[in-house]
């Protein structure tokens, strides 16, 4: 059974750092895309970024790029979002997504992880 969990989300204050983990279960990471998306109240869900497991690519959105960076375990079979100088615009619930090949919708959601940005 393909599942995927994430943990990690906090409240934290502006400027400050989190780090946010993804682990599957019932499939190998590295063998398929795997994404970070958010969403905020009142708003449509965002992808922030892709990992593309067969090659390592990884692609952000411009919102997030140069302060947040993905990695993988791959002996975890988890990822990670490393995500620094928040600002309270990235208040959201953040998910990870998963699709066998890249050209496919995501078809695998976890249940999501609450970050708070707020002094």
């Amino acid at each position: 059974q393909v599942q995927l969990v994430e943990s990690g989300g906090a409240q934290v204050q502006p400027g400050g750092s989190l780090t946010l983990s993804c682990a599957a279960s019932g499939f190998v990471m590295a063998h398929y895309a795997i994404g970070w998306f958010r969403q905020a109240p009142g708003k449509e869900r965002e992808k922030i970024s892709c990992m593309i497991g067969s090659d390592g690519t990884i692609e952000y959105a411009e919102s997030v790029k140069g302060r947040f960076t993905v990695s993988i375990d791959n002996a975890k079979n988890t990822m990670y979002l490393q995500m620094n100088s928040l600002n309270p615009e990235d208040t959201a619930v953040y998910y990870c997504g998963a699709k066998k090949e890249p050209g496919l919708p995501y078809s695998y959601w976890g249940q999501g992880t609450q970050v708070t940005v707020s002094s």
